[in-house]
C-alpha cells in the first residue's frame, strides 16, 4: 500500500479509481468540487471517462447508461446536488443498476450553507428518492475509512446490483491525512455478463435495462429488494462500538461528530465518567444489534450528537431504546463545527457533571 498525504475528497476519489471507477459524471457545487476536479485529469490516466454534465440531473442520467454498460460508474454531489439527482438515484434502483453516489454535505435546507454538516441523515436513510427503495449508506469518520469504504463500493454494488452512498461531510472532505492507498484492482472477473446491455451467447437480441415493469413484474422487483434490505440487515452492518462495557452514558454519533465525541468520551474517561460511544459506519442499515446487547440495568442515557439542528438520527435511536432510558440530543448547524469543549459540557449536563 502507498501512504500519501491526501485531502479528503481527492482521496476518495484515488480510492474509487483504484476500486474500478472508470465512469464519472458530475457538475460543480461547494463543498465537493475537489472530486469531480481531481477525476477530470485521473480518470483519463486509468483508461476512463470524466464528464461534467451541464446538470445534475444529466450528470445522474450519464451515470445510469454508463452503470448499463457493466462500467463502474460514480457521481459526487453536495446536499441540494443530491435532491437533483434523487430521481435518477430511483431510476439507478428500479433499474438494478450498481452505481456509486458520494455526498459531501453542507448546511440545509435550501442552499442554506457551502460550510460542513451532517444534515442529510433523514435523506439519506429514508427518502433518496421515489418508490421507498433504500441504498447501502456508508459514513467515514477519517480519511482512511473513507478510502477503504469507496475501494470496496463496487463490490457491495455490483453483488446488490444497487447503488452505494457515501455520506461525508465538508469537513471530512477538506481536511488533510496520511491515508494507506490499496492497489488498482483487476477488473477481468467482473461479474456483469448476466445482466449488462448487449448481445447474450446465441445474440437472441439486444438486451433491454429499464425500470418499469408491468404490475406484477414491479411487485415482483420490489418483494426482492425487501429481501436485500432484510440482508443487509444480517450481514452488512458495520459499526464501532467505544467502550461500552460499563458504560452508564452512551454517545451515539457518526462521521464528523463521532470523531469529536470521542475525544471528548476519552476525556471524560480520565475524570471517571462512565461514558462510552455507538458510532454507525453503515448509516442504513442501522446497527440494532449494538442497542439490543446493552445492559440497560446500567444506562442512565443516551446522547445523540450530530451536526444538525434539530438531530436527525434521534428517531431511530428511539425506535431501539424503547423508553428503557432517556436520550438527550446536541447539535450545532448551520455549518457551525462541534468542537471538544462544546461536547464536553454538553454531556456533563447530562451526567450532572459527575465527570
Amino acid at each position: 500500500m502507498a501512504k500519501q498525504f491526501m485531502k479528503g475528497c481527492e482521496a476518495v476519489a484515488e480510492a474509487a479509481v483504484l476500486g474500478g471507477c472508470r465512469f464519472f459524471a458530475g457538475y460543480p457545487i461547494t463543498p465537493q468540487n475537489e472530486i469531480p476536479e481531481y477525476m477530470s485529469s485521473r480518470l483519463p490516466e486509468a483508461g476512463g471517462i470524466f464528464i461534467q454534465g451541464e446538470s445534475e440531473v444529466a450528470s445522474v442520467n450519464m451515470v445510469y447508461g454508463a452503470a448499463s454498460t457493466g462500467t463502474r460508474a460514480m457521481t459526487s454531489s453536495s446536499s441540494p446536488g443530491i435532491s437533483l439527482k434523487t430521481e435518477g438515484i430511483s431510476y439507478l434502483s428500479g433499474a438494478k443498476l450498481p452505481a456509486l453516489i458520494v455526498n459531501v454535505s453542507r448546511g440545509g435546507p435550501g442552499l442554506g450553507s457551502i460550510q460542513p454538516a451532517q444534515s442529510d441523515y433523514l435523506q439519506s436513510t429514508k427518502a433518496l428518492g421515489h418508490g421507498g427503495h433504500r441504498l447501502l449508506v456508508f459514513a467515514p469518520y477519517t480519511l482512511q475509512e473513507a478510502v477503504d469504504i469507496a475501494y470496496d463500493a463496487f463490490e457491495y454494488a455490483e453483488r446488490d446490483r444497487s447503488p452505494v452512498m457515501i455520506l461525508m461531510d465538508g469537513c471530512l472532505g477538506s481536511i488533510m491525512e496520511m491515508v494507506d492507498l490499496p492497489p488498482m484492482k483487476e477488473l477481468s472477473n467482473q461479474n456483469t455478463q448476466g445482466w449488462k446491455v448487449g448481445y447474450d451467447g446465441v445474440k437472441r437480441g439486444a438486451r433491454m435495462i429499464t425500470s418499469i415493469y408491468p404490475e406484477a413484474g414491479l411487485e415482483s422487483n420490489n418483494k426482492n429488494s425487501a429481501a436485500m434490505y432484510k440482508k443487509w440487515q444480517e450481514e452488512d452492518v458495520k459499526v464501532e462500538e467505544f467502550m461500552l462495557d460499563d458504560a452508564e452514558y452512551v454517545v451515539v454519533a457518526y462521521g464528523i461528530a463521532a470523531r469529536v465525541a470521542k475525544q471528548a468520551i476519552m476525556q471524560l474517561r480520565g475524570q471517571g465518567c462512565k461514558i462510552g460511544l455507538i458510532r454507525p459506519i453503515t448509516l442504513y442499515p442501522f446497527p440494532k444489534k449494538s442497542f439490543e446487547k446493552l445492559n440497560y440495568n446500567n444506562i442512565k442515557a443516551f446522547i445523540d450528537i450530530e451536526m444538525t439542528i434539530p438531530a436527525q438520527m434521534y428517531d431511530d435511536i428511539d425506535l431501539l431504546v424503547r423508553g428503557r432510558a432517556p436520550i438527550f440530543e446536541y447539535g450545532r448547524s448551520g455549518g457551525i463545527l462541534l468542537d471538544d469543549d462544546g461536547v464536553t459540557d454538553a454531556i456533563k449536563k447530562v451526567t450532572g457533571g459527575q465527570a
